[in-house]
């Protein structure tokens, strides 16, 4: 069991990292008068051949019977699926309009948010160290993305959408943890990210016409398809089930340490004392709640 928790959590961790990268490429991405709609349906696309490319040349290992692809479990990954392009349509429109460090602290909800989605599924309260770590992550995400040492325009569009990729993101986290858990992580990875490209390009389909800018696909599309929706869903779905919801969303809270490095790396923005010391606070949550949670165990025994 301690072993299982551990690994997940490094798949986890992995995974929100990839995720983490992401808001840069897309301001990058911005910055050549690329659009949200050129930026994720390009993403989805080749995330959809990339997953189905590693589904095919996998191995070909023998399925039993009860673990072959059901159309029941294909959809309801593909409906989990759309979460994950909903939360990639509103971070995006969100960071449009307020600074990447506001996004990544709007995004972060699902802190809490997964929380609460645990003890409402599970109809049991968090324990005392796990609302501790969420407080701690949540005062470190304040230092880490320099809330007070900036002057920011607040843009009320960036943050309801900001909002609803938290909500969307912490659905599509418990996505990874329940459903069709009997099929491949390839195969899972690969109906959800195809759910999220149904969904965007319902939302999209407008702007797929002569003014579309298809050098996006080989500009941008690879890398944000990588990291965005082929490493993460696969990291996720081999992850969440290890951890629970709960411990995988506050893991996935190192995130906006990958964020501010990021940011800091590409985009140049600085990086001050205090975000180290958020960055610091928010890993010292996550030992906290990786390492010592067994050792308790282990006493209560």
């Amino acid at each position: 069991m301690k072993n299982n928790i551990i690994k997940g959590s490094i798949l986890v961790a992995l995974g929100s990292s990839s995720y983490g990268m992401l808001a840069t490429f897309v301001k990058m991405a911005y910055k050549e008068h690329y659009t949200t709609a050129e930026v994720t349906i390009s993403q989805f696309t080749l995330g959809v051949i990339g997953l189905l490319l590693l589904s095919l040349f996998s191995g070909n290992k023998p399925q039993a019977i009860d673990t072959a692809p059901k159309w029941k479990s294909i959809t309801k990954l593909m409906v989990a699926g759309t979460s994950m392009g909903l939360t990639s349509v509103c971070y995006y429109l969100s960071v449009q309009y307020i600074p990447v460090s506001v996004g990544i602290v709007l995004l972060m909800q699902t802190v809490w948010m997964g929380v609460i989605m645990e003890m409402i599924m599970h109809k049991k309260l968090p324990g005392a160290r796990k609302i501790i770590a969420v407080l701690i992550i949540l005062a470190g995400t304040v230092l880490a993305t320099n809330l007070w040492g900036a002057e920011i325009s607040i843009d009320w569009r960036g943050i309801g959408w900001g909002m609803l990729a938290a909500m969307a993101y912490t659905v599509a986290v418990y996505a990874s943890n329940g459903i069709a858990l009997h099929l491949p992580s390839i195969k899972r990875s690969l109906y959800l990210v195809l759910g999220g490209l149904i969904i965007i390009l319902c939302i999209f389909h407008s702007s797929l016409n002569a003014d579309f800018g298809f050098s996006i696909f080989w500009r941008w599309a690879i890398v944000l398809s990588l990291f965005g929706t082929i490493l993460p869903p696969l990291l996720f779905t081999m992850g969440m089930p290890l951890t629970g919801v709960g411990l995988g969303t506050i893991i996935a809270a190192v995130e906006i340490p990958v964020s501010v490095m990021m940011a800091h790396l590409l985009l140049k923005e600085p990086v001050n004392v205090f975000q180290w010391l958020g960055i610091t606070l928010i890993l010292a949550a996550v030992v906290l709640m990786n390492i010592e949670k067994p050792k308790q165990a282990e006493i209560a025994v």
